[in-house]
């Protein structure tokens, strides 16, 4: 295992084989997004792309919290002092650039969330492909209390998870919601005791990372695409997609192995 950042960073990189770790690592705030974490999560993500060994990333809190959204301290002082445009442009700047690589990239993302995932906590782990929850998390909008809209990739993760209708739901009329009802309504793919929660995110990171890399990278990528393409550029692109998978020594092995069975 590696890790690429000293403890003091306000996130952390491990990597270990196939999978890679960024852990939230202001837990004195409850993971609240700052300017630095932000920063430094937009490169973390960069890195984690550009390794080609990686086949999934899991997101993690350190501390009792997942990430309780916006540094409310950081937006309170620039609402006092007239500066909201610049300082929450320069801040999702990079946070959004963080939560576009994430989608982008020809990984797994797998959100293990614990505590609070609150306003831009609860976008980063519903844009992450998959989420797995201890059943002590809750979900918090917030967004609606502060009379604002979300942010972070929530419209893109929630919606695209549990359509229109829910969505306008979960934004403007529920407070909070267990991990129970995520997993009800299709957020969550797993709900575990806290105490099993590190356990139950490795063995299922472990399963996904046993996909073969082109054949997870494509399937990602038309899953993301399937909503906003029509038909008929959705059956192109499985088309070229799978050809282009079967193309790979992985398919060839694996297609020997699966004929020689009955022989």
């Amino acid at each position: 295992m590696t890790d690429t950042a000293p403890a003091a960073d306000p996130a952390l990189l491990s990597i270990d084989g196939p999978i890679a770790t960024i852990t939230l690592n202001r837990p004195a705030a409850f993971n609240a997004i700052n300017l630095a974490i932000a920063k430094r999560l937009e490169q973390l993500a960069a890195e984690v792309e550009a390794v080609d060994g990686i086949r999934v990333l899991v997101l993690r809190g350190e501390g009792r919290a997942f990430c309780a959204g916006g540094d409310l301290q950081t937006i309170g002082a620039a609402a006092e002092a007239g500066t909201i445009a610049p300082v929450v442009g320069e801040l999702l700047q990079h946070y959004h650039a963080f939560i576009a690589t994430l989608r982008r990239m020809p990984k797994i993302v797998l959100a293990s969330v614990h505590g609070s995932a609150a306003g831009a906590g609860l976008s980063l782990a519903f844009a992450a492909d998959l989420c797995i929850a201890a059943e002590d998390a809750r979900f918090t909008p917030a967004y609606a209390k502060l009379g604002v809209s979300p942010d972070g990739g929530g419209t893109v993760g929630v919606v695209a998870s549990v359509g229109i209708r829910r969505a306008l739901q979960i934004f403007l009329a529920e407070d909070s919601f267990t991990a129970q009802q995520a997993y009800e309504w299709g957020l969550v793919a797993k709900v575990v005791p806290g105490p099993e929660l590190a356990t139950a995110t490795r063995a299922l990171a472990l399963r996904l990372a046993q996909n073969m890399p082109a054949g997870l990278a494509a399937t990602k990528a038309l899953i993301h695409g399937a909503p906003i393409n029509s038909v008929e550029l959705q059956l192109d692109a499985e088309r070229d997609a799978i050809i282009a998978c079967m193309h790979s020594d992985e398919f060839r092995s694996a297609v020997k192995k699966f004929t020689s069975k009955g022989k």
